[in-house]
C-alpha cells in the first residue's frame, strides 16, 4: 500500500473524526490493551459490546471482557479429549467476543485503517465496499460505522438470514449475490460493476487481495496465541501446529509469525471436502459458512502451507446440533466431557467446528500425543446460526439420545485421516499456481507479482513488516486530530 500522506484529505478526515470524536487504536494496544489509556478503559465499562460508538475500535482484541467490559487474558478455550477422543491438547481462540460476535472485525480495520491515515480513503465521499462471504461484510459494515464511513456489504444469499439482518439494521447497503459459500466469483463480478457504475465513489476492499487482512493476524491473532502456549505448555511440551481454514487466508497468516517464534511448526489449511479446491483442484458448493473458496487467495502465502485436510460439511452440521441441543448436551455429560466446557459449547460456529475437526485428523495424521498441542481459532459462535438450528429442526424433527450417540461416534471421534496432503515443494507451488486463473485472467493482478510471491525471498517478509510503520501513521493521525490530549 502507497504510504504517502495525502495532506489535504488527510486534514479532512482528521476534521471529521474531531466532530465524531474518533479515536485511533494501533497494532500494540490491540495486542495489549495495557497501553490503552486508563480513562478509555473506565469509558469502554460503559459502553456495550456490540454498540455502535466509536470507543469500540479499542475492543478490536482477543481479549475483552464480557462481564466488567474492561479487558482480560485472551479468550480461549481447551478442546477435552473426552469430546476430541485423542491425547493431543488443541486450543481454540474464542471471537465471540469481539464486537458483531467475530474476529472478522480485526481483519477490516487493518484494510480500513491505513487508507484514513494516509488520505487514500475520504469518508466524507466514498463507500467502503466489503466482498465477503460472511462475517468479513459484517465486521467491514460495523468498522466503517465507527469511523464514520458509509459501506456496501456484498455476500452470497444462500448465507444465514442473521447477517442480512444484522447488515440492514446497521445501516448498510446490501447486495446478495447468486450461490452460496463457494461462490466468489459472483462476489468479485459484483465488486467490478459496481467500480463501473461508481468510479472513485466506491474503494473496494477486497478481503482476498488485502494485505492488511492477514497482516492484522500476523501481528495480533499470533501474538494472542504465543502467549496462551507460555501460559499452558510445560517443559517437554511441544506446539506443533495452526489449524486455520483458508477462507480469505486471512487467519491462516498468523501460522506465518508463529512458524517464526516456533521454528519447524506446521501451518494446516482446512476446506470444505465438498468444494476440494486445494487438495484436488476441486469444486463445488458447501455449507461451512465463512470459508469461501474455489480459488487460492491472492494474499495466501502457500509456500508456507504444510498440510491441506478436506472435511465433510455434514459432520460440523450435525455437531452444531450435538452441542446445542439439551438431548446432545445431556449425551456429551455422559460421555465425560466436562460440564464447564458443555457449557461454553457455544463459542463453537460451524466453521471453528471444522477447524476443530481438522485439528484432529492432523493429529491422526502426524501420530501426536499428550505432550503435543495444535492451535486453532473459533471465528464466531452459535449466535450467528441459530436460523440453521432451525432449519434442521424442521428437516429433521426433535434431536433425540440416539442421534447424539450416533454423531458423537460417527463425526467426533470417528474423524480418520482420509482426504488430507501433506505438502512437498512442488504440491505447494501447485497450489499457489492456481491463482494465476483468478487473479490474472479473471482480476487483472500482473504475473510478474504472481511470480514475485514465490520466487522473491523478501515479498513476503516485506508484507509482515507493516504494523509498526501504520502505527507511526496511526499516532501521528491522532495526534493530529488532539483527541487523545485529554487522556494525558
Amino acid at each position: 500500500m502507497d504510504l504517502e500522506i495525502k495532506e489535504a484529505q488527510v486534514e479532512r478526515t482528521a476534521e471529521r473524526c474531531r466532530e465524531r470524536d474518533i479515536i485511533l487504536p494501533t497494532y500494540a494496544q490491540m495486542k495489549d490493551p495495557s497501553l490503552i489509556p486508563a480513562q478509555i478503559h473506565e469509558e469502554l465499562k460503559g459502553i456495550g459490546l456490540w454498540d455502535v460508538h466509536p470507543r469500540n475500535l479499542f475492543r478490536i482484541s482477543w481479549k475483552n471482557d464480557p462481564v466488567t467490559g474492561g479487558f482480560h487474558g485472551v479468550n480461549y478455550i481447551e478442546i477435552p479429549t473426552q469430546l476430541t477422543g485423542i491425547k493431543t491438547r488443541i486450543f481454540a481462540l474464542v471471537g465471540k467476543y469481539f464486537p458483531t460476535g467475530a474476529h472478522k472485525v480485526g481483519a477490516t480495520y487493518g484494510t480500513l485503517a491505513p487508507r484514513v491515515v494516509t488520505g487514500t480513503f475520504d469518508p466524507t465521499s466514498q463507500k467502503a465496499v466489503w466482498p465477503s462471504t460472511g462475517n468479513y461484510c459484517r465486521g467491514g459494515a460495523y468498522v466503517a460505522s465507527l469511523l464514520a464511513c458509509d459501506s456496501v456489504a456484498i455476500l452470497p444469499e444462500e448465507m444465514s438470514q442473521e447477517r442480512f439482518t444484522w447488515l440492514r439494521s446497521i445501516g448498510s447497503e446490501v447486495f446478495a449475490t447468486p450461490g452460496c459459500e463457494s461462490n466468489v466469483k459472483e462476489i468479485y463480478d459484483k465488486c467490478w460493476e459496481l467500480s463501473a457504475e461508481r468510479g472513485d465513489n466506491v474503494v473496494i476492499l477486497n478481503q482476498f487481495d488485502e494485505f492488511g487482512n492477514p497482516l492484522w493476524h500476523y501481528e495480533v491473532t499470533a501474538s494472542a496465541i504465543d502467549e496462551v502456549l507460555r501460559a499452558e505448555l510445560g517443559e517437554g511440551d511441544r506446539y506443533f501446529g495452526f489449524v486455520s481454514a483458508t477462507g480469505s487466508a486471512g487467519t491462516i497468516g498468523a501460522g506465518e509469525r508463529l512458524k517464526e517464534l516456533y521454528p519447524g511448526s506446521k501451518i494446516i489449511a482446512s476446506e470444505a471436502l465438498q468444494c476440494p479446491t486445494l487438495l484436488r483442484n476441486g469444486f463445488g458448493g458447501h455449507r461451512i459458512e465463512g470459508i469461501g473458496d474455489k480459488h487460492v487467495p491472492w494474499v495466501h502465502n502457500t509456500k508456507n502451507t504444510d498440510m491441506i485436510v478436506a472435511v465433510d460439511d455434514n459432520a460440523p452440521m450435525a455437531l452444531i446440533r450435538l452441542f446445542n441441543e439439551p438431548e446432545g448436551r445431556a449425551y456429551l455429560a455422559e460421555k465425560g466431557v466436562p460440564t464447564e466446557f458443555i457449557e461454553q459449547i457455544d463459542a463453537l460456529g460451524i466453521s471453528g467446528i471444522s477447524n476443530v475437526l481438522t485439528a484432529i485428523k492432523a493429529a491422526k495424521w502426524w501420530e501426536l500425543d499428550g505432550s503435543d498441542a495444535l492451535f486453532t481459532i473459533c471465528t464466531d459462535s452459535m449466535e450467528m446460526y441459530q436460523s440453521r438450528l432451525e432449519e434442521a429442526r424442521a428437516a429433521h424433527g426433535p434431536y433425540t439420545r440416539e442421534q447424539a450417540a450416533i454423531d458423537f461416534a460417527m463425526h467426533m471421534q470417528g474423524q480418520n485421516t482420509a482426504n488430507m496432503k501433506e505438502l512437498d515443494h512442488y504440491d505447494r507451488l501447485a497450489v499457489h499456481n492456481l491463482k494465476y486463473f483468478t487473479w490474472v485472467e479473471q482480476q487483472q493482478k500482473a504475473v510478474g507479482e504472481l511470480n514475485a510471491q514465490w520466487y522473491d525471498k523478501s515479498y513476503w517478509t516485506d508484507k509482515w513488516k507493516m504494523a509498526p510503520l501504520y502505527d507511526e501513521l496511526i499516532e501521528a493521525f491522532n495526534a493530529r486530530t488532539g483527541l487523545l490530549e485529554r487522556y494525558k
